[in-house]
């Protein structure tokens, strides 16, 4: 099969499936994408010119996503129309549908058919917005936050199919637009993220600071520290933690930039609290490395004894499915995304995302309880085995393209 992937940040998602399909030696898979130094053997990346966004004083506010989105879908296209001229013609089009890269495809491609993947419909209320007290969104913004659905609405009404990583994530896209969305769970690399004693027999080295076999870790991990992961929350927690226990060292793993919601006043969200709590922070103790290189965070991860996941209503991140997979002992916010994935008292433990005393009582908790750690430590572990299987995500995804494409999963697989 010819099999056409779009994505702005090659491979984005895709990295599991482009890799098992490339494996079977009976695909041509093209892959566009903004220029990245990415590479996938066997899989032909094909760039094209980002777009250069317009000046701030020429696009509405609300409507600055939308125009961007429609020069990449514009970029895009004229990359795809040179690849049709050189005869190649996708029996099935797989991309993300956030940045708009896939509008302009069935102008390229009309019988091609398309699996849109379908992160998030944005929401004024039950979702991201208004969550968090102290980041009020007021009405006047609220067009904004409609006008981001703008690419989401176009991609539906191209009556195209759709997947969700998420039942939640589904369900906030519009009921009548449900039954073209395939709900398609993403799993974790079970081989790679599973528990390792051995991690704890040796001292393991991070942002300066040296966790000894007898410290108790406690882990935290977001792409980007920030309120939407629950950075500020996690940041008060800290002081309570630190004075009850001096074996206690903690890692905040996480870039500066900002992937979700506005940035803060000046500097980094990491600068602001560091400001905000001073000496109160023991910062012998706490180690904020920035982004690592994923064996390293692998490992943190493994020898942990406590794992914070907080997320406001909103996208779950692939960390909480490894995190489990490696059978932390998980502390996760009491939100929609993450309890598809906590189970109170079976796969981990929940507290509410915005109370800094209880998240700290409740890591305490867990640090002083071990029959309570070995129990969640091992109902994460079988949560993961039982639900989150990558060969699973990877049947799916091979059974849906076989469905979409109109063959069978044998000239797939």
């Amino acid at each position: 099969m010819r099999l056409l992937f779009v994505h702005q940040n090659f491979p984005g998602q895709y990295l599991h499936l482009v890799r098992h399909l490339v494996a079977t030696g009976r695909h041509e898979i093209v892959f566009i994408t903004e220029p990245n130094d990415n590479e996938i053997p066997g899989a032909r990346k094909v760039p094209y010119i980002p777009p250069r966004p317009a000046r701030l004083d020429a696009v509405h506010q609300a409507a600055r996503d939308f125009d961007l989105a429609m020069r990449r879908a514009e970029a895009v296209a004229v990359t795809a129309r040179k690849l049709r001229q050189l005869g190649f013609t996708p029996d099935l089009i797989l991309g993300h549908h956030g940045w708009g890269e896939l509008l302009n495809l069935p102008d390229v491609w009309p019988d091609a058919p398309m699996l849109g993947y379908l992160e998030f419909f944005y929401r004024l209320h039950g979702a991201d917005v208004n969550f968090d007290p102290e980041f009020p969104m007021h009405p006047e913004e609220f067009a904004r936050v409609r006008a981001k659905n703008a690419v989401n609405l176009l991609a539906l009404e191209l009556e195209k199919h759709g997947q969700s990583p998420t039942a939640w994530q589904l369900s906030t896209y519009p009921g009548w637009s449900r039954a073209g969305i395939t709900l398609l769970p993403e799993g974790a690399n079970l081989d790679l993220c599973r528990p390792d004693p051995a991690v704890r027999r040796s001292a393991l080295e991070v942002g300066g600071m040296r966790i000894a076999p007898a410290d108790k870790l406690v882990t935290y991990v977001s792409r980007d520290l920030e309120p939407y992961r629950g950075f500020h929350i996690v940041m008060r927690a800290l002081p309570p933690i630190l004075a009850a226990r001096r074996d206690v060292k903690i890692v905040l793993i996480g870039g500066d930039r900002v992937s979700y919601g506005l940035p803060p006043p000046r500097g980094s969200w990491r600068q602001q609290m560091l400001a905000e709590l001073g000496d109160a922070i023991d910062l012998s103790r706490v180690a904020l490395p920035g982004r690592v290189d994923y064996e390293l965070y692998r490992r943190l991860l493994q020898r942990s004894d406590a794992h914070v996941y907080l997320t406001y209503p909103f996208v779950a991140s692939w960390s909480l499915r490894e995190a489990l997979a490696m059978g932390c002992t998980v502390i996760g916010s009491d939100t929609q995304p993450v309890r598809e994935f906590v189970v109170a008292n079976e796969t981990g433990l929940l507290t509410p995302f915005h109370d800094p005393a209880a998240l700290a009582d409740t890591v305490l908790r867990l640090l002083e309880d071990g029959a309570l750690s070995r129990r969640l430590h091992e109902g994460a572990r079988r949560f993961a085995t039982e639900r989150l299987d990558m060969r699973d995500t990877l049947a799916g995804y091979v059974k849906l393209i076989a469905h979409l494409a109109g063959t069978t999963i044998a000239d797939v697989a």
